[in-house]
C-alpha cells in the first residue's frame, strides 16, 4: 500500500527530547522503566523454568522446542572429567550474563548414555547450541572465559541472522522492568552526546551485525544530530515550498518522525525517489532504510513503506 493513502492518525511523536534538551530524565529514555511492557505482553518472551537447568532424555525434546525462539547452549558434562567440572560453572554464568537471550541446558552424561550417542560425543568438555531445532557446534575443551563468551556472540548473532530474537523469562518470577540492550550508548544518547552514542553503538554492530537495538540506536543517534538546534515546522515548511529538493525533503522526514507523522515523512521520501536517479535517489533511499531503523520493522507505517519503496524503485 502506498503511504500517500494511509489516513490513520498520526503517531505519538518519537521521543529524542535530547535533540532539544540535554537534561532528559531518566525515566523517558528510550526503554525506561516507564516504557516497558511486562512480560506477558511482550511477544518476544519465551517463558523458561530457569536460565540455567538440567534436562535428561524424557525432558530434551522439551528443551528443542524453546530453540526456536530463544539459542540453548547444551553443556555436555560429566562428573569424572575435572575440566568439565570447572568449566560448567563459567558456562553458566556467563549465559546468565546474558539476561535471557541464551539459555543453558546441562546434560550429564553418565546418566544419559543416549543423548551421548546422539550427539556422537567423543569427549569432554563439549559445548554445542541449538538454534531452530539444528546443532550448532561450539567447542570441546576448556577455554579462557573471554574465549567462551566469544563464541556465545558469535552465537547471538548467527541466532539473529536466523530469525531466533526471543529473550528467556523465568516462569513465575517477579520481572523487573528489562534496561536496554546498551545502557552507556542510551545514556549518551538521551543526554544529547550524539558522537559518543554513535561510536558505542558501531563497536556494538562491529561484534554482531544482527544486533537490532544497536541499528535502531545508531539510526536514533543521526536522527538526534541532524535535528540539533532545528526548528522542525521550519524544515518542513521549507520543503513542502520547495518540493523538488532532496535536501530539504530529508530534513523535513526527520522533523516529522520526531514530530509522530512517520506515513507523511516516507511518503515525501518515496514520492521523490519516484522522479530522482543516480546518486540522489540513493541518498533518498538510504535516508528512508535508516528512518526505517529508527521506528523498528514492526512499526505499521514502517510495513506501508517498505512496499511502497519496492514499487518506487522497480
Amino acid at each position: 500500500m502506498d503511504p500517500s493513502q494511509d489516513n490513520a492518525q498520526p503517531n505519538q511523536g518519537l521521543d529524542l527530547s535530547a535533540v532539544r534538551s540535554k537534561n532528559l530524565p531518566h525515566e523517558e529514555q528510550r526503554g525506561g522503566p516507564g516504557q516497558v511492557a511486562n512480560a506477558a505482553a511482550d511477544p518476544s518472551a519465551v517463558p523458561v523454568p530457569a536460565l540455567v537447568f538440567d534436562v535428561d532424555e524424557a525432558s530434551f525434546n522439551d528443551v528443542i522446542a524453546i530453540s526456536d525462539r530463544v539459542p540453548i547452549v547444551i553443556d555436555l558434562w560429566a562428573d569424572r572429567s575435572e575440566e568439565s567440572k570447572q568449566l560448567s560453572p563459567v558456562i553458566a554464568r556467563l549465559v546468565e550474563s546474558f539476561g535471557g537471550r541464551l539459555v543453558l541446558a546441562r546434560v550429564d552424561l553418565d546418566a544419559n548414555p543416549r543423548l551421548q550417542q546422539a550427539f556422537g560425543v567423543e569427549s569432554i568438555p563439549n559445548v554445542i547450541a541449538i538454534v531452530k531445532g539444528q546443532p550448532v557446534p561450539l567447542f570441546q575443551s576448556m577455554l579462557p572465559e573471554p574465549q567462551v563468551k566469544a563464541y556465545f556472540d558469535e552465537l547471538l548473532k548467527l541466532a539473529g541472522e536466523n530469525g531466533v530474537t526471543g529473550h528467556a523469562v523465568v516462569a513465575g518470577a517477579e520481572q523487573e522492568p528489562a534496561g536496554p540492550a546498551h545502557p552507556e550508548a542510551e545514556e549518551a544518547l538521551s543526554q544529547g552526546d550524539f558522537d559518543t552514542a554513535e561510536s558505542l553503538f558501531k563497536a556494538a554492530l562491529a561484534t554482531s551485525p544482527a544486533d537490532e537495538e544497536a541499528k535502531s540506536g545508531l539510526a536514533r543517534a543521526g536522527l538526534g544530530r541532524r535535528l540539533i538546534d532545528a526548528d522542525p515546522q521550519q524544515l518542513i515548511a521549507t520543503a513542502d515550498a520547495n518540493p523538488k529538493d532532496a535536501e530539504a525533503a530529508k530534513a523535513a522526514a526527520d522533523a516529522e518522525i520526531v514530530g509522530g507523522n512517520p506515513s507523511s515523512a516516507f511518503n515525501r521520501l518515496i514520492s521523490l525517489i519516484r522522479v530522482s536517479a543516480g546518486d540522489e535517489k540513493e541518498a533518498l533511499r538510504l535516508r528512508v532504510l535508516e528512518l526505517f531503523e529508527v521506528l523498528g520493522a514492526d512499526d505499521p507505517a514502517v510495513t506501508k513503506a517498505r512496499t511502497a519503496l519496492m514499487r518506487a524503485l522497480f
